[in-house]
């Protein structure tokens, strides 16, 4: 499938889906890098033997290019031996609102680099390392259009109040992600 808009060059989309913990997570990107991963909405959290099963590729498995390939890996490595993620290339981001320089792209290029698995960062906080303090709301606007998220961790960005706020795979997802780092975090101290 090629897709064209004007001034874009024209990528060859691939698409994943990898069967994890949360449910089925569908990936599209192309050689040069990851266009999205689209969350399912939870309607209820996994239980402790579904949240430890496997994780794996079940849709689009050949012809996988390398960011693609790069990744279901670190997904995989995510959802099941988080530690093993800081060693993991992340793969390179090929969607426009990556690309273009914009306060959304620094709000969550800042997000990816500085808050780590099992931290939370508050809205104002974010904003803060992002260059401008007085825009928590900007920064919730950026959450709402990441279009890779867990790789970008929008799910670790909580309210002052210490509140999760709004996720887009759903207040349940946000729950098991963040207590899924807590957990990991936990074991490794």
């Amino acid at each position: 499938q090629v897709k064209s808009k004007q001034g874009e060059t024209q990528c060859k989309e691939k698409h994943v889906v990898l069967l994890s913990p949360v449910g089925k997570l569908k990936i599209s990107g192309c050689e040069t890098g990851l266009h999205e991963i689209k969350l399912p909405q939870m309607s209820l959290l996994p239980s402790g033997t579904e949240s430890s099963g496997t994780c794996e590729v079940c849709e689009g498995a050949e012809e996988m290019p390398e960011p693609l390939q790069q990744c279901t890996e670190w997904l995989q490595a995510y959802f099941c031996e988080p530690a093993r993620t800081e060693s993991l290339p992340m793969p390179a981001f090929h969607h426009p609102l990556l690309q273009r320089d914009s306060f959304t792209q620094q709000v969550l290029w800042t997000l990816l680099r500085e808050v780590k698995l099992g931290q939370a960062i508050s809205y104002k906080q974010l904003a803060a390392l992002a260059g401008n303090g007085r825009a928590a709301r900007a920064v919730g606007a950026a959450m709402r259009s990441n279009p890779i998220p867990i790789l970008i961790p929008c799910h670790r960005v909580i309210l002052s109040s210490g509140q999760k706020g709004n996720y887009g795979g759903g207040n349940l997802m946000k729950e098991w992600l963040l207590s899924h780092e807590k957990l990991q975090q936990e074991k490794l101290s």
